[in-house]
């Protein structure tokens, strides 16, 4: 089967209608519910016994990928637009600057018991452990 466009609501072989492979999240913009860009998908992290997507990593801040900063989202608090063609996070720049977040390079606490639980208690969201 020949691939076709996604858009056209027809499969690829990167995409279907309800799936999307994880190269094509990577670098997909996040912006507010009014369209303004808060930063982009830097990478999906997946539980490995589950198979549940627990976190997209987002970046944010800085100025051409200088200074910016990671930040682990809960991937239950991200919701995909097609009218806006990103992920969608209804938060403040506030709210995000004191979000749990990581410099480039460094090590981050992913435990459940550590930085994990601080995400989603941060969130306010169930943590994908618990499911």
């Amino acid at each position: 089967m020949a691939p076709t466009n996604a858009s056209s609501g027809t499969t690829t072989q990167r995409e279907t209608v309800s799936l999307i492979s994880s190269d094509k999240v990577e670098g997909t913009a996040v912006r507010r519910p009014n369209g303004d860009k808060i930063g982009e998908i830097e990478r999906i992290m997946i539980d490995k016994r589950s198979g549940h997507v627990a976190y997209a990593v987002m970046s944010f801040g800085g100025f051409l990928g200088m200074g910016e900063d990671y930040f682990p989202v809960p991937w239950s608090k991200l919701h995909y637009n097609l009218s806006l063609d990103a992920y969608e996070l209804d938060m403040t720049e506030d709210q995000l600057k004191g979000a749990p977040s990581y410099k480039p390079g460094s090590d981050y606490d992913w435990s459940e018991s550590g930085g994990g639980k601080r995400v989603y208690d941060y969130y306010g969201e169930q943590p994908y452990w618990t499911f």
